[in-house]
């Protein structure tokens, strides 16, 4: 059982609650039973270990008050909405013969051991906590729900959990479901060998090979057509040439009736 030092405050004003917590201390209040209120100081820094524990609101805590033992449980938490530190906490005495009702959370187990978890299955959790009716001597940490050789479609009932002595279930008038394994809502497909995969990837390379010969098998009309133009183009430089006047050492035949029309 976890246990805290406390002391008695008698503080009466706002002011005198800020300046405890300025020094690093939290104020409470313990109430319940036939005894009175009584106001109290904790440490900050030791409570703040406690607050942390996962089901710190359903265990059992012991307040050193001086030579006095207190045994509580705690009620409420008030937090600083800007700091989110811990201000305020409110404890209820724990009677030896009286019944206290609590939430307390539910912890699976064995969940690599369950054939339908291992099938893809989905763990659907309705309840979280399940609020409890426990004698003070006698309150559960945890509730366990064992999924070892548990299949999909089966569920678990508050029924089929086991719990300590005295300790019941506030809802009586039915067999409550806490959670269920369903079946999984997508169906993953089967994944392809590695030969095929390694296939299908010669098989673009190929593809790949054929298209760059296309491309190539392209250009070369046009290369042709380049080619054609420039002997267009030397062909008509040759007919230029041949229209130029002779060389003035080059001999010029002249046609005699021509000479003999001129006479």
């Amino acid at each position: 059982m976890n246990s805290i030092s406390a002391t008695i405050r008698e503080t009466k004003t706002r002011g005198d609650i800020n300046s405890l917590r300025i020094n690093g201390s939290i104020p409470a209040v313990i109430y319940g039973g036939s005894a009175k209120n009584q106001k109290i100081t904790l440490s900050k820094k030791e409570l703040k270990i406690l607050i942390n524990n996962e089901n710190f609101l359903s265990t059992m805590i012991t307040l050193n008050i001086g030579e006095k033992n207190e045994n509580v449980l705690p009620r409420e938490i008030a937090f600083d909405p800007v700091t989110d530190e811990p201000i305020h906490i409110d404890f209820l005495r724990v009677l030896k013969d009286g019944d206290i009702v609590l939430e307390i959370p539910v912890k699976f187990i064995n969940n690599d051991k369950s054939p339908g978890l291992k099938r893809g299955g989905v763990l659907n959790i309705v309840r979280r906590k399940v609020e409890l009716k426990c004698p003070a001597g006698n309150i559960p940490k945890e509730l366990i729900v064992d999924l070892e050789n548990k299949d999909i479609g089966e569920s678990f009932k508050i029924s089929s959990i086991k719990l300590p002595k005295g300790v019941k279930p506030t809802i009586q008038d039915r067999d409550f479901v806490v959670a269920t394994l369903a079946a999984p809502t997508i169906i993953k497909e089967p994944e392809k060998p590695a030969e095929e995969a390694v296939e299908g990837t010669e098989g673009a390379e190929g593809t790949e090979g054929a298209a760059e010969g296309t491309v190539e098998g392209a250009a070369k009309p046009g290369e042709a057509k380049a080619g054609e133009a420039k002997a267009t183009e030397g062909d008509k430089g040759t007919k230029k040439e041949d229209k130029k006047t002779p060389d003035k050492g080059a001999k010029v035949v002249k046609d005699p009736k021509a000479t003999a029309k001129k006479k």
